[in-house]
């Protein structure tokens, strides 16, 4: 099955190779919305809508235009993707020993069919020590990945548990993905 992913997130896409299905990648020209903890299921839905109009809008609806928005909620505030070292110190250090929530948003369109979830996970995070974020600061992850972390790499180490779509937390919950292109007459699995 053929995709077009409106993403450049190489998780993503590996998410999708995984289960067999071949995405051509093409980024959304679309400026995300920021928001607060209250409505943060509806900023993720926005941008995921709009990232995925934007790129029916380029490219057509032939095949299925995926596009999706992850982000991650804790205290009634959502963290994005921090902006240095040192935000990403103080994500995790408000994450550490603690539950948080993350949500991910998509949109599937094709054919002139468009529909639009979001899929929520709880994640909690053993307690970390300054010298465990720093040293996973220090790698790099953190840095272009909401909250701070990355659960599919060495961020794996800071969760305790997981409650809800493991997949969801990588950034694309792929049965719920299933079934909404199902819903639209396109089978993934096929």
């Amino acid at each position: 099955m053929d995709v077009v992913l409106a993403s450049a997130s190489p998780r993503r896409l590996a998410l999708l190779e995984q289960v067999g299905v071949a995405a051509q990648v093409c980024p959304a020209d679309f400026e995300e919305e920021a928001g607060q903890a209250a409505v943060a299921r509806e900023v993720a839905l926005h941008n995921a809508v709009g990232k995925c109009r934007a790129v029916v809008a380029a490219k057509g609806d032939a095949v299925p235009v995926i596009a999706a928005d992850t982000i991650v909620v804790v205290d009634e505030a959502i963290l994005g993707k921090p902006r240095d070292a040192e935000e990403a110190a103080a994500m995790l250090a408000r994450l550490s020993g603690r539950k948080h929530e993350v949500l991910t948003a998509v949109a599937v369109a094709c054919a002139g069919k468009e529909i639009a979830r979001v899929c929520a996970t709880e994640v909690f995070f053993r307690e970390l020590t300054k010298a465990e974020i720093a040293a996973y600061v220090a790698m790099g992850e953190p840095l272009d990945k909401a909250g701070a972390y990355g659960i599919q790499g060495k961020g794996a180490l800071l969760v305790e548990k997981i409650e809800g779509c493991y997949n969801n937390v990588v950034g694309l919950p792929l049965t719920m993905l299933d079934s909404m292109l199902k819903e639209i007459g396109v089978n993934m699995t096929a």
